[in-house]
């Protein structure tokens, strides 16, 4: 970690321009702002250029830096410490949230959505689960938003209750009619499954813990996964692991990991060390 007492032209030049999170510093005990970039230098002169952060920059007077062996590391580490640092000028990733998922059941041969708590749930070791919401009001707005564009039936996704006539959304020519006999039931379903794709959300995808391998000329970092969350970092540099407090399923760890870990960009390697 290197800082530097007054913000001068100089003590920014001395930034290293790798990968890593900068931390901006005032006079009081919490930290300004924490931040990640691939260029740590580069970043932080944007902030000084930028209008909208005058005030904040007016009270930063040293810039604490952790470098880290690549860009997954800065993204697992910034999130990390701006939920336990809870710095002034961060608003998102400050808070851990607790969440809300569809998932999907089936009944006869027939889908049906279920607005589920993730917390009773393990989000991420389970299958079937689409979307993650922060509360049940916005899991319903994206089932009403799903039903607008895809003509499915609000009642028949738990939205509303049928009546003789059958749903609102038929009465008014959003719904195909599957909630009387009009469509078939299948056709429905099917559109449904489709819509919600691409929101699904992954099953961890190995039988336990993970090392996610970060080399930089000759210095590595294995950050330790499982089920989604981030457990630490071992470093080549000091041979010692830093650990992390997740216990819980992480929205914002997720989707650092979510998309290269299914893609396969990453190199991933088997726990060496208990």
């Amino acid at each position: 970690m290197s800082s530097s007492a007054y913000m001068d032209a100089a003590s920014i030049a001395a930034l290293p321009r790798t990968s890593g999170v900068y931390i901006f510093r005032g006079e009081g005990t919490l930290p300004l702002y924490i931040g990640k970039s691939v260029d740590i230098r580069s970043r932080v002169q944007a902030h000084f250029r930028a209008s909208d952060e005058a005030e904040m920059m007016g009270q930063t007077r040293r810039v604490d830096v952790i470098e880290t062996a690549g860009e997954i590391g800065a993204l697992l580490l910034e999130s990390h410490l701006i939920k336990t640092l809870n710095p002034l000028y961060n608003i998102r990733l400050r808070r851990l949230r607790k969440l809300c998922s569809i998932q999907l059941h089936q009944r006869n041969g027939e889908w049906a959505p279920e607005i589920v708590s993730g917390q009773d749930l393990g989000l991420g070791t389970v299958d079937g689960l689409y979307g993650l919401f922060s509360s049940r009001h916005a899991a319903q707005m994206k089932l009403r938003e799903l039903a607008d564009q895809h003509n499915l039936c609000q009642a028949l996704l738990g939205l509303e209750k049928i009546t003789a006539r059958g749903c609102f959304g038929l009465q008014v020519k959003t719904c195909l009619g599957a909630c009387v006999g009009r469509e078939l039931r299948t056709a429905h379903d099917q559109r449904l499954l489709s819509a919600l794709i691409d929101l699904k959300v992954y099953a961890w995808p190995f039988a336990g813990a993970i090392d996610l391998v970060e080399e930089n000329q000759g210095w590595i970092q294995r950050h330790r996964l499982h089920d989604w969350r981030y457990l630490g970092t071992w470093c080549s540099k000091s041979n010692q692991v830093t650990f992390s407090v997740q216990q819980s399923f992480d929205l914002d760890t997720y989707k650092i990991l979510v998309k290269p870990i299914m893609m396969g960009t990453l190199q991933i390697a088997a726990v060496i060390h208990n």
